[in-house]
């Protein structure tokens, strides 16, 4: 019965910031900028925004309620319930020990197959979450940075980092419609085609330009769970694993002469120029000088 008080608390937040940014909105609209002399009554229709509003945070819950699920069925993987190698067991009992720590229900174990040394958390809450590992990871690590990179990703869960990057994408959803909705009203009663056209491009535009406080967001949650996973197991192991990551990075670059194998999932953070804005992860070094301070 967990998943449906998750859900049940999922559900109250959605409501919740709903009704906050429509009480919001009225007294935008209706108080604060007539003051200043400002009136957009009759230009911002509440319906938009209502449907704004269900439309950007419905989505967005709904692909966090389906996070676990949608994981699985994206990756070849296999759940640990009971370790049947010595890989295995560190895997599951350094999530087992972490969860039992910090007093949050222990995640669902899982190792999928991919040459990239990753790892990664997910699930709609902190007591109902899976972390999964990839065989290049455990190829390629220790054991101790294994637990290191484990750690990290606890801290993803500790810190509800699935819920808060949730409701920035939902906000980030809401405004992209909304604004793509009231220049598709203004524009239509001159020509019903252009504002279709226009009505597009500004999903798609806003859309890519919503990306970048998600991403910086994205990046700030990394240093927190580097920091995390120094006070469970110190900040040498995680610098360790970092460094390890770095090194299969560079030997990838040689052996199949790419940019960055690990460019897709950002992990590497070796992005240049605007690009920068875009990654989710930041650079290792960045991580290593920010573990070195704790």
């Amino acid at each position: 019965m967990k998943w449906l008080k998750g859900m049940a608390l999922l559900l109250i937040a959605n409501v919740l910031i709903f009704a906050t940014l429509s009480i919001t909105f009225n007294i935008l609209v209706n108080i604060v900028l007539p003051a200043f002399g400002i009136d957009v009554r009759g230009a911002v229709n509440q319906q938009d925004l209502v449907w704004a509003l269900v439309i950007g945070f419905g989505g967005a819950f709904l692909s966090l309620a389906f996070s676990k699920q949608m994981a699985r069925s994206m990756l070849s993987c296999r759940q640990i319930t009971q370790p049947r190698s010595q890989a295995e067991q560190v895997i599951y009992n350094a999530v087992r020990d972490i969860s039992q720590r910090v007093g949050v229900q222990m995640p669902e174990v899982w190792v999928y197959e991919s040459d990239d040394p990753n790892a990664f958390a997910t699930g709609p809450t902190k007591n109902n979450s899976m972390v999964a590992v990839s065989t290049g990871l455990l190829n390629n690590l220790d054991e101790q940075e294994v637990r290191a990179v484990l750690a990290h990703e606890m801290g993803h869960v500790f810190n509800g980092d699935m819920f808060t990057t949730t409701v920035l994408a939902g906000l980030m959803n809401t405004f992209v419609y909304f604004i793509s909705r009231w220049v598709y009203r203004n524009l239509a009663e001159r020509n019903e085609m252009l504002a279709f056209g226009v009505y597009f491009f500004l999903q798609i535009f806003l859309s890519f330009l919503a990306m970048i406080p998600i991403s910086w967001f994205s990046r700030r949650r990394e240093f927190a769970a580097d920091a995390f996973s120094a006070k469970v197991y110190g900040r040498e192991a995680m610098i360790s694993a970092l460094r390890a990551i770095d090194r299969w990075v560079h030997r990838a670059q040689m052996d199949y002469t790419t940019q960055d194998p690990l460019a897709t999932m950002k992990i590497s953070g070796k992005t240049k120029g605007v690009m920068h804005l875009f990654a989710t992860h930041p650079p290792i070094e960045a991580r290593i000088e920010a573990l070195q301070r704790v």
